[in-house]
């Protein structure tokens, strides 16, 4: 891959220490891949009550850290870990501050977000270039996260611009999810230590607001996105957020790399969760794990097809859809799944069908990865009806676990999931275009015909299981995005 580089990848979550959704799995995996290509990647995010009670091994690094907030100086301690990997480590860097980080949650309570985000993540920002200053690590590209290092590029191109210890530091941003931009009141601005000519529309103003995914994007040297579809998508007004503007005044700089799977963890063969391990060589071990799913749902053992639902009860994810048509669902031969939660309204309608259908709804409304694993084995198909989707994990994982995904043709759902054409044989799921409850209902019972033809339907269980999503491919895209943020920084 040419010369070895440096880089920094900063990020409010990585699994397997802090996590809320997918971004965490990304920020976890895509380091040791970039590793295994022989580069020096090193990792940074908060130190979290969570990754405390966690109990990760640390060490103390940097025994003051002082960073400057507002007015004042806040003093920091940086303690290191690592993610562990078959060819060694890779290093993890922890901003220690109970101030900011030593709370239950990471954004939010139940009650809303922690109305002190705006300084916990300008900070955050700050903090990591004044950390690679402490520990001399001058990183060849410093890969930023989500609005909450998206004050790193701006800070890049203003406080740290003539500071010779940044001089060959190219960034790059990745919008992992546009719909959340961080967006403060502007009296929130002095946090920033920048002055108030940089609020204007150029650099983080926006609609009279601070806006730091914006300012990412406006002043890294390159931006990407986590699917190529996304990365088409999110310049149009249907799926901008309002900033499709900037993003299409950044299009020559604007690249989208679908995300990929650990394979060293998401793997049906070795999967701790599971009643019986299977490969694609030997998938008959499913059935196994579709009669453990039964069970653990208390549904009917019987050899109906099984539709797995797994994530965050939203209209993002497309639950309008599912609620509209799931009194027709009911009226065919099969059973659901369903583990997640999230608005109140769909929780309702979930938990209402599931008491009116107990022998073809399993319900359960909570936060559980040992189940979700088994979901994904034990299931027939898996459905993701997503009205956007950046990228998705839950299509490849149910891959990976011979789990024939249903999904809508949207942002790395699109990139991903070819729809199975019978003549042919090609295709590795089923696809549908318009976002209407008709056209998803329509999709399952053509699933479901197929899956009536056993042979044919095993052919797809098998072709799914041998698809390569591993994050080796994605993170040679990730080298060559570092290489030219590298070249259009020089």
């Amino acid at each position: 891959m040419g010369q070895k580089l440096k880089i920094l990848l900063v990020s409010s979550e990585v699994a397997p220490f802090a996590k809320t959704g997918g971004l965490a799995d990304v920020t976890g995996a895509l380091p040791k891949a970039i590793q295994k290509l022989g580069h020096d990647i090193r990792v940074l995010l908060p130190y979290y009550r969570m990754v405390k009670l966690g109990q990760f091994k640390t060490e103390e690094v940097v025994r003051e850290l002082k960073v400057p907030i507002s007015n004042r100086i806040e003093t920091s301690a940086v303690r290191q870990t690592h993610i562990a990997t078959p060819a060694g480590k890779v290093p993890v860097y922890l901003l220690e501050n109970d101030k900011y980080y030593d709370r239950k949650e990471l954004y939010s309570t139940p009650k809303g977000d922690y109305e002190d985000n705006a300084e916990r993540f300008i900070y955050f920002s700050r903090a990591a270039l004044e950390m690679l200053k402490a520990i001399d690590f001058r990183p060849d590209v410093i890969h930023c996260n989500d609005w909450q290092a998206g004050l790193i590029p701006i800070y890049l191109k203003s406080i740290y611009l003539y500071d010779p210890f940044f001089k060959n530091t190219a960034s790059v941003f990745t919008i992992h999810n546009l719909a959340y931009q961080g967006k403060f009141w502007h009296f929130d601005m002095h946090l920033t230590g920048l002055g108030w000519e940089y609020f204007i529309p150029d650099w983080i103003e926006f609609y009279g607001k601070i806006n730091l995914l914006k300012a990412g994007i406006l002043h890294t040297d390159l931006v990407s996105t986590v699917s190529k579809t996304y990365s088409q998508e999110i310049q149009t007004p249907e799926y901008g957020c309002g900033l499709e503007g900037v993003l299409r005044a950044r299009a020559s700089d604007l690249h989208g790399i679908v995300n990929g799977l650990d394979y060293e963890v998401t793997d049906p063969s070795i999967d701790k969760y599971l009643k019986d391990h299977y490969d694609a060589r030997n998938p008959e071990g499913k059935h196994k794990n579709k009669v453990e799913l039964q069970k653990r749902f208390q549904l009917p053992q019987k050899d109906v097809p099984i539709l797995g639902m797994i994530g965050r009860l939203d209209a993002q994810k497309g639950w309008d859809l599912i609620s509209y048509i799931i009194e027709d669902l009911m009226k065919l031969d099969l059973q659901m799944v369903v583990l997640g939660s999230g608005a109140e309204e769909y929780e309702k309608i979930l938990r209402e069908k599931a008491e009116k259908y107990p022998q073809k709804i399993g319900l359960r409304v909570a936060f559980d990865p040992a189940l979700a694993q088994l979901i994904y084995a034990g299931s027939d198909m898996f459905i993701m009806p997503s009205k956007f989707e950046p990228c998705g994990l839950g299509q490849l994982i149910s891959l990976r676990y011979g789990t024939i995904p249903i999904v809508r043709a949207t942002g790395g759902l699109a990139d991903t999931i070819k729809d199975y054409n019978p003549k042919t044989g090609a295709g590795n799921g089923f696809v549908f275009k318009e976002y209407s409850g008709k056209e998803l209902l329509a999709t399952v019972k053509r699933a479901l015909e197929v899956y009536k033809d056993q042979p044919t339907w095993r052919e797809l269980i098998i072709n799914g299981m041998q698809q390569d999503f591993s994050w080796t491919n994605s993170a040679k895209e990730y080298i060559k995005l570092y290489q030219k943020a590298i070249e259009k920084h020089g």
